[in-house]
């Protein structure tokens, strides 16, 4: 789609879907429909050397030659994959968007100012993390139907490794069409190293996410909540599986559960990045119990989708089909991001 051609499309939407909320017909009934994302955004860095934190690369004068058209060019990558998430059924761009390897709030700023974005008003929830790289996550929503209510960051911590700096896990609340959800954003720790040699950190994020979602759902055993991130791990390793205790179908799931659609799409061969020829889901939505709970009101999970438009992808050469990486191998290739989004719907029935 050409970049003129996506602007006109989201202004158009703009003008005829005020609220950004749509029906769908099923069977005679309607729902609302609102669509979640996440999207690990590759190293998205402005051109200041920042100090106290490793970006040099990421400036001028750095191996990366970073400068303000590159900048500007991983700008638009971004927006024109944004605006698309989803777009086929909701018409819109995601509600709500988790983002991870962002150097800054101003980078959020920039990319929600562009003009395929603009139209829907992004909001950005964003900390600071401790990141010796300088990245974080954080959280972009259209205010026009995310409300939110509190936003909360906390840091891991590793038991006997002080000297141990990654990404902070990001919690917001807030109100959708009348009902409380919870997002809880993260960006794991990576396998720097090996797999089996820091797999203890990833299961240590997890214990701090299964911490943060236990905490929500002990002041509410009903409460809806969706965590999403790059976990560096599949849906098959340990840390989702023992320490996240994220279930593998609907059927296991029961009350105080967590839910990991994402898992019979990895056994399908679905990724959301791929290494020497085999693919991996790091990126990963998960759901609390009441949003699958046939007896529970309100919002429910439709479906969960990763976004791999072909656009997003090498068209030729060895790495044909592998997502289209901003950089490899150390030279610029322009493109968008070395992982594919991952998204779902939201569901309810309009009485």
């Amino acid at each position: 789609m050409k970049r003129n051609n996506i602007l006109q499309t989201a202004i158009i939407i703009v003008v005829f879907s005020i609220i950004f909320t749509f029906s769908v017909k099923s069977q005679q009934k309607q729902f609302k429909v609102v669509s979640v994302a996440f999207y690990n955004l590759e190293n998205l860095f402005d051109t200041l050397d920042t100090p106290d934190k490793n970006d040099f690369e990421y400036t001028p004068e750095g191996d990366n030659k970073w400068d303000s058209k590159k900048y500007n060019t991983k700008l638009e990558r971004m927006s024109e994959a944004i605006v698309q998430i989803g777009a086929d059924v909701t018409k819109a761009p995601p509600a709500v968007i988790g983002v991870s390897e962002i150097e800054n709030r101003k980078v959020l700023e920039d990319l929600v100012a562009m003009p395929l974005l603009k139209p829907f008003n992004y909001k950005v929830v964003h900390y600071e993390s401790p990141d010796r790289r300088g990245v974080d996550v954080a959280l972009l929503y259209q205010s026009a139907i995310l409300e939110v209510i509190n936003t909360t960051s906390t840091t891991l911590k590793v038991e006997g490794r002080d000297d141990f700096f990654t990404r902070d896990q990001l919690v917001v609340s807030g109100i959708v069409d009348g009902e409380k959800i919870h997002f809880i954003v993260n960006h794991w720790p990576s396998r720097s190293g090996g797999e089996s040699t820091s797999r203890p950190l990833r299961n240590a994020a997890a214990d701090l996410t299964r911490s943060l979602a236990d905490s929500i759902m002990l002041i509410d055993p009903d409460a809806k909540i969706i965590i999403m991130g790059d976990l560096n791990d599949d849906p098959s390793n340990e840390s989702l599986l023992k320490h996240l205790k994220a279930k593998k179908t609907v059927e296991e799931t029961k009350p105080g559960d967590l839910y990991n659609p994402m898992y019979e799409m990895y056994k399908k061969g679905i990724g959301t990045l791929a290494y020497r020829d085999a693919w991996n889901i790091f990126d990963q939505l998960i759901v609390s119990y009441p949003l699958i709970n046939k007896d529970e009101t309100g919002f429910k999970l439709y479906k969960t989708k990763v976004f791999d438009k072909d656009f997003l992808k090498n068209e030729s050469g060895k790495y044909k089909g592998y997502p289209k990486r901003t950089h490899a191998g150390g030279v610029y290739q322009g493109g968008y991001s070395d992982h594919f989004p991952v998204y779902l719907f939201l569901t309810k029935e309009i009485k």
